[in-house]
């Protein structure tokens, strides 16, 4: 079977797991062939079915998510590593790098970055990928998250301006900061999720108690002492989230602005002194 025929056979068969098949079809393609997706497009008429793709369709029929299987995952201007110990950075979460890119347009940018909950380190990242003359700080309680967030720095070349530190939230940091960043986990327990998050995400980043707001309640009384007076807090929330979210921020005295994601989705909490 040409390499084009079975592109479109395995896209068809993904749609049963999967809302971009042809997408995932052609990324787990392009790492079987060795190529970059773009490349892979190009030459897609030129070349045979390279050996493995048949064998990575079958891990995706399995709900294994596409960054797992490649081991990376694109955020920002960043390729990053992904396993299963992290959370998949998704575009959602780059609402809140655009919200400190815009808060910080007519100066210099953020001098110290704080990043709570790092994960693999994206949001961290990112933002020290924009604004060269910062620092950063990315906390988590999880020690292969922290190795996998190292990694990351390293790889991106940012290791000399990034700590990665083991710790619960602010506990035990007592400086601060000029840009908060924070993805918490913000899913009900019960909640239903699809297999592929379910499944292979780390189940600690992702629940956050009967309501999905336990981690807002721990970090709305303890954010104001560590946010430089001029600075601002970037915090995900849920979609259907930002009243009740906005609300535990503002009864702590914090100015707050929802905004969206590029779906039109509640996505970010703005926050600054009032």
């Amino acid at each position: 079977m040409s390499a084009a025929s079975a592109l479109r056979e395995a896209a068809a068969r993904l749609t049963s797991v999967s809302d971009t098949p042809r997408l995932d079809a052609e990324l787990l393609m392009a790492h079987a062939a060795g190529l970059e997706r773009g490349d892979l497009i190009l030459r897609l008429r030129d070349i045979a079915t390279p050996a493995g793709f048949a064998a990575l369709i079958e891990r995706r029929l399995a709900h294994e998510p596409v960054s797992h299987i490649l081991g990376t995952r694109d955020f920002w201007t960043l390729s990053l590593a992904v396993t299963r110990d992290v959370l998949t950075p998704r575009p959602d979460s780059e609402t809140l790098i655009e919200a400190a890119l815009a808060h910080f347009a007519e100066n210099e940018g953020p001098g110290r970055i704080l990043d709570l909950g790092t994960g693999s380190g994206a949001l961290l990242l990112a933002a020290l990928s924009e604004w060269p003359k910062a620092t950063g700080l990315g906390i988590d309680i999880s020690a292969a998250a922290l190795a996998v967030a190292r990694a990351n720095a390293q790889a991106c070349g940012l290791a000399h301006r990034a700590e990665f530190r083991p710790g619960d939230w602010f506990a035990g940091i007592d400086e601060h900061f000029d840009l908060i960043l924070a993805n918490p986990p913000y899913i009900a327990t019960h909640a239903a999720l699809p297999r592929d998050v379910a499944d292979y995400e780390p189940h600690l980043a992702l629940f956050a108690g009967v309501d999905g707001l336990d981690a807002y309640r721990l970090l709305a009384p303890a954010l104001g002492a560590r946010l430089a007076p001029h600075g601002m807090a970037a915090i995900e929330i849920g979609y259907d989230q930002g009243e009740s979210t906005a609300a535990l921020f503002a009864a702590q005295g914090f100015a707050v602005t929802l905004l969206r994601d590029l779906a039109g989705q509640a996505r970010c909490l703005k926050l600054t002194h009032v």
